[in-house]
């Protein structure tokens, strides 16, 4: 009996030891660095102002494709186009959606509002513009962002159409409309009693929002009657109404309370932001997805499928 069951030992031992070999193997392979594609426009210009560039890369295909604009984080006061992740561009054109990323005018550079959210705003407009050109659907755009990225894409997508018809600039005649946002750690109010009540005080901490310089005032103005109208108009969830586009957002913070040893970055960035949003939508009868770092999903695949149903 002994000896039969010793060669079955070894022989297990002897595969336990090979698995636990490849698995060491494959950890250690270093894994192939995802190249960013070349734009097939670089650096073009949709306006007039320095700030007023982007790069497009057109998704294969005969036929006009859905469009999807890339505004970049910073809190509107730093950042730049070459930010969107190397990962979700080329996901986006394996799935046929052309990507436009851009640039726009920050703080950091005398920006106030509403400069920041109207140049993202023309770059809309301009892409409808050249929708020949670019090879895209003009009825099916859509934006996403990160953090004041994520902000601006909602600003848009929530405020009424700002195609001025009869302007002479035929850029701008175009409609500023989405069919659908995908937002990651975003700010959906900037309201100081909204933030408290789902975020928390911390998150007021964040000076490059609240300290008024965005908004061309003083921080003393900034919590002035003034200053509180003044974050109203900045905050997306202002112009919610019910004939808005859908949204998915996601939040790496974990959905959890923030506590005595949470950070700034951790506050102005929590999922609470989403839950204020969802909320309203809910109400609306607007699909709003909501992620966070503790779900499991993956979350490109998951964004993409969003945004497919809608475009």
């Amino acid at each position: 009996m002994r000896k039969r069951i010793l060669p079955v030992i070894v022989l297990l031992f002897a595969a336990l030891v090979i698995n636990s070999a490849v698995q060491a193997q494959t950890a250690a392979t270093p894994q192939p660095t995802p190249v960013r594609p070349t734009p097939d426009i670089a650096d073009g210009k949709y306006g007039t102002l320095p700030a007023n560039t982007f790069d497009l890369w057109k998704a294969s295909s005969t036929r006009p494709t859905p469009l999807l604009v890339y505004i970049h984080g910073g809190g509107l006061n730093s950042g730049n186009k070459t930010e969107m992740s190397v990962n979700l561009l080329n996901e986006m054109l394996k799935a046929g959606i052309t990507v436009m990323s851009i640039n726009y005018r920050l703080t950091a550079d005398g920006a106030i509002y509403p400069q920041h959210y109207m140049d993202s705003a023309r770059a809309i407009q301009f892409a409808r513009a050249h929708a020949k050109e670019f090879n895209i659907d003009p009825k099916r755009v859509a934006a996403a962002g990160s953090s004041a990225g994520g902000m601006t894409s909602l600003w848009i997508g929530f405020h009424d159409d700002m195609a001025d018809k009869k302007n002479a600039d035929p850029v701008l005649r175009q409609s500023t409309r989405l069919k659908v946002m995908a937002v990651t750690a975003a700010q959906s109010t900037l309201v100081p009693d909204v933030v408290i009540k789902y975020v928390g005080p911390l998150a007021l901490q964040y000076q490059t929002y609240f300290s008024g310089k965005m908004l061309g005032l003083t921080p003393e103005e900034a919590k002035s009657p003034r200053g509180i109208e003044m974050f109203k108009a900045i905050s997306p969830m202002t112009y919610l109404t019910k004939d808005d586009p859908p949204v998915w957002s996601y939040y790496s913070i974990p959905n959890t309370p923030l506590t005595s040893e949470s950070t700034v970055s951790a506050a102005i960035h929590h999922t609470g932001f989403g839950v204020a949003l969802k909320e309203a939508m809910d109400k609306l009868g607007i699909e709003c997805k909501l992620r966070h770092k503790d779900d499991g999903q993956k979350v490109n695949e998951d964004m993409i499928r969003f945004l497919l149903k809608y475009l």
